[in-house]
C-alpha cells in the first residue's frame, strides 16, 4: 500500500506543475482584478471539477482491475504494472511528436482575457472544461491499485484529490505573489516525457519492489 500512497503522490505533484492547470487562474485573477479568496475559490472549483471526472473514470478502471484480478492471478503481477509501462513509452513518443509542432504559450496579457465577463460565467467556463479533460495518467494508476482492492482505490482518490489542490493553491498563490519567475516552459513543453518516466519507473517499481 505504501507502494501506491507514494506513486499516487508523486503522479499528483508531476499533475499539479503542468502549467495549463494553474496559470489560467493566474492570468484570469489579475485580469479581473481578483483578490487572493476569490482566485482561490476559483482553483478549488475547476480543480475539483477537472479531478471528480477524472476519480470517475478511475474508478471504473479500477473497478474492472477488481474484477479481473479475482479471476486471473497474474494480473497482480504482471499485467499491471506492464500497462504502467507501456502507458509510459507512449507518453515519451507523444512527447516526440508533440514537440515537432509549435508550442502555445499562456500569456497573461492575451487579449481574449482582458474582455472582462461576469465571475461566474469565468469559473463555470473553465469548470466545464477541465471536467472534460481528465488527466489518463493518473488512471493507469488506478489499474495498479486495484491489486490492492477498494483500499488501493480509496489511497489513489484521496491522494489525488487533496495533494494536487494542495499543490494548486499553492502554485497559484506563488503566481499571484509575484513568483512566477521560475522557469516552467520545461515542462509546459514536457509534461508528457516528465509522466512518462515517472510511469515507467513506477512500472518497474511495481515489479521488482516489494513495499
Amino acid at each position: 500500500m505504501w507502494q501506491i500512497f507514494l506513486g499516487s503522490l508523486l503522479l499528483s505533484l508531476i499533475h499539479a506543475l503542468i502549467p495549463h492547470h494553474w496559470i489560467p487562474i493566474i492570468a484570469i485573477a489579475k485580469t479581473e482584478k481578483w483578490n487572493t479568496r476569490e482566485a482561490l475559490s476559483a482553483t478549488f472549483i475547476t480543480g475539483v471539477s477537472h479531478m471528480i471526472s477524472t476519480i470517475i473514470i478511475g474508478i471504473i478502471v479500477g473497478f474492472v482491475g477488481i474484477k479481473l484480478a479475482e479471476s486471473y492471478s497474474y494480473i497482480t503481477t504482471v499485467a499491471a504494472p506492464t500497462i504502467l509501462l507501456v502507458i509510459g513509452v507512449i507518453y515519451l513518443i507523444l512527447d516526440f511528436r508533440s514537440n515537432k509542432h509549435h508550442h502555445h504559450h499562456f500569456d497573461l496579457n492575451d487579449e481574449k482575457l482582458k474582455n472582462k465577463k461576469s465571475k461566474t460565467a469565468i469559473i463555470t467556463s473553465l469548470s466545464v472544461a477541465m471536467f472534460l479533460m481528465p488527466c489518463f495518467e493518473i488512471e493507469a494508476y488506478y489499474f495498479q491499485a486495484a491489486n490492492f482492492g477498494w483500499p488501493g482505490i480509496f489511497v489513489v482518490s484521496a491522494v489525488y484529490l487533496v495533494m494536487t489542490l494542495l499543490f494548486m493553491f499553492a502554485l497559484v498563490l506563488l503566481g499571484l505573489k509575484g513568483v512566477n519567475k521560475l522557469n516552467l516552459s520545461f515542462l509546459e513543453h514536457h509534461s508528457k516525457r516528465v509522466t512518462g518516466i515517472i510511469l515507467i519507473l513506477l512500472g518497474f517499481a511495481a515489479y521488482f519492489i516489494e513495499f
